[in-house]
């Protein structure tokens, strides 16, 4: 009877060991899927913000030729005020 226990006890402890073993295989493939996963996932991250990066500035870059045209034309308008202003100021003195 003794041997009876002892064989079963010897076959649980190695169907165990089996089981083990396949444990530490799965996660080991798990530990590696994710990895992978998570390196895409920084990929895509790291390609979003590159786009975003890219938008904004050229939003920055439209908003400064903006503020450079407007600076041109108030440059031109300031000039021609001046202009009408001696203008006006030769008319006075000749009148």
């Amino acid at each position: 009877m003794d041997e009876k226990v002892l064989a079963l006890l010897e076959k649980m402890y190695i169907e165990m060991q089996e089981m083990k073993t396949g444990l530490k295989t799965e996660m080991q493939e798990m530990k590696t899927e994710l990895r992978t996963e998570m390196q895409q996932g920084f990929v895509k991250l790291e390609h979003k913000i590159d786009e975003n990066h890219k938008a904004l500035y050229d939003g920055y870059k439209q908003s400064i030729e903006g503020i450079n045209e407007t600076r041109e034309k108030l440059d031109k308008l300031t000039d021609k005020v001046d202009n009408q202003e001696i203008k006006l100021q030769v008319l006075r003195t000749v009148k």
